[in-house]
């Protein structure tokens, strides 16, 4: 049994579509919202600032990056069973899920990367089944 998976995804959502001949899976992933410690420019309060009141710059970047990381992997837990993976997405996030998955050692699923704009979930099913029944003929 054929498992195709199609993906859209963006920084901050990833609806995923699981289509095999007995029928389809439709899931959704958010990356919860991190609240970022304010940057030194930021407005200035009225009391006098310690060492610990800023975070680093690349302390932040760092901590967004693994927040990231760990989003990628969920989305990749669900993509697990499929044999052919078409990504989806308006921004980065689909080269960067790309990169995550071949760092996985998943490479050979991907079947194609596509620049969309956003979507609703039933535009997105639609997509991916005309992506998939047209890569069938």
């Amino acid at each position: 049994m054929t498992t195709n998976a199609g993906v859209w995804i963006d920084h901050h959502k990833a609806v995923i579509l699981l289509m095999t001949n007995k029928g389809e899976d439709l899931r959704q992933i958010t990356a919860e919202d991190n609240k970022a410690a304010p940057f030194a420019g930021d407005t200035r309060a009225k009391n006098a600032y310690t060492r610990n009141d800023f975070v680093a710059e690349d302390k932040l970047e760092r901590k967004e990056e693994r927040h990231l990381h760990q989003y990628y992997d969920q989305v990749i837990a669900c993509l697990q069973p499929a044999d052919s993976i078409w990504i989806l997405g308006p921004g980065e996030a689909k080269s960067e899920l790309k990169k995550r998955i071949e760092s996985k050692k998943l490479r050979g699923k991907i079947a194609r990367v596509e620049t969309v704009d956003k979507m609703t979930d039933h535009e997105i099913a639609n997509h991916v089944h005309q992506l998939f029944s047209a890569g069938s003929q």
